[in-house]
């Protein structure tokens, strides 16, 4: 199924396409949308050996920077030398940032995009089904600090998204795993429906059946496109795609971004303990949440990760979450499956006891 979507942003509206063998099209893809620019791409490690042979069969490249595939290579070391070497090699405002990759790629060319000249255009070329269903949607560029994840960066919109969904069949099951907590997302967030037709197609999805990729992957990026054109700047309801995320980036944080815990894998544990939260104080039916773990068991999904940190270790990585206000720490919780809201209420004490109640389970 190929598909052709639109973030609808006004001025800054892009259409994200969506095909099987996408990169083989791309040079009049990128001259129909993108006309008349000079195109430099960052990519890692792992797809350079994989795309790169073939993007430049199909496309002149003004220049390549590649990194280190990894969570780690989003630094500021790495953001600056990709400034630095295409700024040194002649990029220019109407010029071109095309970012070949997964997510870690997709937001450090991203904010190297929106800091060279004060922001050149930016095209998504998204390889990781992560990638493919969120990060390469909706602006978000960012690179990481001590500090925390994704603290420093910008909302920049690329001008073009091209997915193609047979890079998929290239990706270990454990990243299809990773990327599938992304798909899953939408649907606890507010498609009850797609739940349903997860359950039944879970497993397909995962052995890279194209159509059930592809359905997978419209029907994601669509909900993804209504909620960034409603709340482009996440003053509202976009914080919601951020279910799970609070305390993934948490556990992330603790592991050390170093492998040992996908992106992808936090946001699974995540999601069950924003619904195991909810349920602990009465918000969502537990029903809800034997439904959720029962998905996880039947298609294998639950991490191979064993949490060892504290409640105090999460809560001091969670009170770095950019959504928490001075005053509040924001919640993504659920009424249950398909119901997502915004929570403000949940204070210190109780998240702490919350937490604790949660790590004696495991």
């Amino acid at each position: 199924m190929n598909s052709l979507l639109t973030v609808d942003l006004g001025h800054d509206s892009y259409p994200i396409i969506i095909e099987e063998h996408g990169l083989s099209h791309i040079a009049l893809t990128v001259q129909e949308h993108v006309p008349h620019t000079r195109l430099f791409c960052v990519t890692d490690e792992n797809v350079a050996a994989l795309y790169l042979p073939k993007l430049k069969e199909h496309i002149e490249l003004q220049d390549v920077f590649i990194i280190l595939a990894g969570e780690s290579s989003k630094s500021i070391e790495n953001w600056l030398a990709i400034c630095q070497q295409f700024l040194t090699n002649g990029i220019k405002r109407g010029d071109a940032v095309m970012a070949l990759g997964g997510g870690v790629v997709g937001d450090i060319a991203g904010f190297a995009a929106a800091s060279i000249m004060r922001g050149t255009k930016f095209i998504q070329i998204p390889t990781t089904l992560l990638a493919q269903v969120d990060s390469a949607v909706g602006g978000k560029t960012a690179i990481n600090t001590p500090a925390g994840k994704n603290l420093i960066g910008s909302f920049y919109q690329p001008s073009l998204v091209v997915t193609d969904v047979s890079t998929l069949k290239t990706l270990p099951k454990r990243e299809l795993i990773a990327g599938y907590a992304e798909v899953l997302k939408y649907a606890l967030i507010q498609d009850v429906d797609f739940f349903e037709w997860l359950n039944e197609h879970a497993n397909k999805i995962l052995e890279c059946d194209s159509a059930a990729i592809s359905h997978a992957v419209h029907t994601s990026c669509t909900a993804k496109a209504d909620i960034v054109a409603r709340d482009e700047r996440e003053h509202g309801c976009r914080a919601l795609l951020n279910l799970g995320h609070t305390f993934g980036h948490a556990l992330e944080g603790i592991a050390g971004y170093d492998g040992t815990l996908l992106h992808g894998e936090a946001v699974l544990i995540g999601m069950d303990m924003a619904l195991y939260c909810s349920v602990l104080h009465s918000l969502a039916p537990e029903s809800d949440l034997t439904r959720l773990r029962a998905h996880y068991d039947e298609h294998d999904l639950w991490p191979d990760y064993k949490i060892t940190a504290s409640a105090d270790d999460l809560i001091t990585h969670m009170k770095g979450d950019k959504k928490h206000t001075a005053d509040h720490m924001v919640f993504i919780l659920m009424r249950g499956i398909g119901a997502a809201f915004i929570s403000h209420d949940l204070n210190a004490d109780q998240l702490k006891e919350y937490l604790v109640d949660y790590l004696n389970q495991l």
